[in-house]
């Protein structure tokens, strides 16, 4: 490793010192790049994939610089994107560097302001990340493209809207400090707000004084949002939650069947009255997985698996469905993407907790050697055959290929009772 951040670094530091590159390098990223990269050489191994993602976009942004070819503003953008990724505070700073000289450089960049506004947000300075923010919304063309840097204004104002609050009911000095706390990091502000409620409780009469139980409820709704992005709709428009019996009872005697998201799929199913469209169309359940094509006419059951370290940063799940289970783990992301990703409306209900990672839950299937990285047309397809309940469990275009990894066709394969290549369709049951 510390070959390779030799060759990096001298890479780094020859950019920085060059006068005459053929398109004016990002210096002060760039020099900071470097001072990352003699940090890291100092400190051993790296730390994680993510770390190593980071490094290699700094190699990206290096040779951009020194380029005709590349333009060097995409690359700076994707190292400070790498670099909030990362989670370390010093990538924070990296990230906010970047971000700074990147709006320098193209003040009406939506992604350089989200980038700045991140990094503002990541370090604790969340005045000047709702400015950021509002910034890149400015910029945006898109509205529904921006509901989650819309989402998170409010969210950081609502954070100011508890402390304000709260340091209404400190007397003196510790009301100003208290105040003081909205631009700090988290856990300084979870520490000494944690404190505050401590001594005001104390010297006040414990919970029969109602000024002290309106700061403990100040304090948790403010930890809370420290954590979580608020809810819009906390109740998700009442959609209901599934579990195994719930999702038994859905399925229960009825013909389902499974739509591949291949493209051919989606061409053919697009014309009306064609003879796969009215296939499908005469099944009971509709069950589709990821992304939905836009075309696509009916999705009763949508499954979707939650890939990547930050998986609650995905799109948000907008289009209609009846019921929609999301497959992850750890239990934390999954229970962070499902409050960032779903949209109130957009299902009438939710997998609970129970059908999270059907494979490998020693309480439903529990097999052996499935893996993180089963495909999720065959975990909700193996979730359908185990339950047992289906009057008819049919595949619509996994023959074709690149739809199910090997292992997973041999286990079709094995079970199908019927294969019609005109129709496309594969029947299990």
């Amino acid at each position: 490793m510390g070959q390779t951040f030799t060759g990096l670094l001298k890479a780094v530091r020859a950019r920085t010192g060059q006068g005459g590159t053929a398109r004016p390098a990002p210096t002060a990223a760039l020099r900071l790049c470097g001072d990352y990269l003699e940090g890291l050489a100092a400190g051993g191994a790296l730390g994680d994939a993510r770390q190593a993602r980071l490094v290699a976009a700094i190699g990206g942004l290096t040779t951009a610089c020194g380029t005709d070819e590349d333009d060097p503003f995409d690359a700076l953008l994707r190292t400070g994107r790498r670099a909030l990724e990362t989670g370390g505070e010093a990538e924070a700073w990296l990230a906010l560097a970047v971000a700074v000289e990147a709006t320098a450089l193209r003040s009406r960049s939506k992604g350089a302001w989200r980038l700045r506004g991140g990094a503002l947000d990541a370090l604790g300075h969340r005045d000047e990340a709702v400015g950021a923010y509002e910034r890149h919304l400015a910029l945006q063309q898109n509205p529904s493209s921006a509901e989650d840097i819309a989402h998170r204004i409010a969210t950081l104002k609502d954070l100011r809207t508890c402390l304000d609050e709260a340091a209404g009911l400190l007397p003196g000095e510790d009301g100003a400090r208290l105040r003081a706390l909205h631009n700090a990091p988290a856990a300084q502000v979870r520490t000494d707000f944690a404190e505050a409620v401590r001594r005001r409780t104390a010297e006040g009469g414990g919970m029969a004084d109602p000024d002290v139980r309106r700061l403990t409820a100040l304090y948790a709704a403010h930890r809370r949002l420290l954590d979580r992005d608020r809810l819009v709709d906390p109740l998700l428009a009442g959609a209901e939650p599934v579990g195994v019996g719930a999702l038994r009872r859905l399925v229960a005697g009825r013909s389902v069947c499974l739509v591949s998201g291949a493209p051919r799929i989606a061409d053919e199913e697009r014309v009306p009255g064609s003879p796969l469209a009215e296939l499908i169309d005469g099944y009971d359940l509709v069950v589709r997985c990821d992304t939905l094509p836009p075309t696509a006419p009916r999705t009763d059951l949508h499954a979707v698996t939650l890939r990547g370290d930050t998986p609650w940063t995905g799109p948000a799940w907008h289009r209609p469905t009846g019921t929609r289970l999301v497959f992850g783990d750890p239990l934390p992301h999954w229970r962070r993407s499902l409050r960032a990703r779903l949209v109130p409306g957009a299902q009438d209900g939710i997998g609970d907790a129970s059908l999270r990672h059907p494979l490998d839950d020693p309480a439903l299937l529990g097999e052996d050697g499935w893996g993180p990285r089963a495909g999720t047309a065959f975990t909700v397809l193996r979730l359908l055959d185990f339950l047992d309940a289906a009057g008819r469990l049919d595949l619509i275009g996994f023959g074709l290929p690149g739809q199910l990894q090997p292992r997973e066709r041999e286990w079709v394969t094995a079970r199908a009772t019927h294969e019609d290549e005109t129709e496309m369709r594969t029947a299990l049951r």
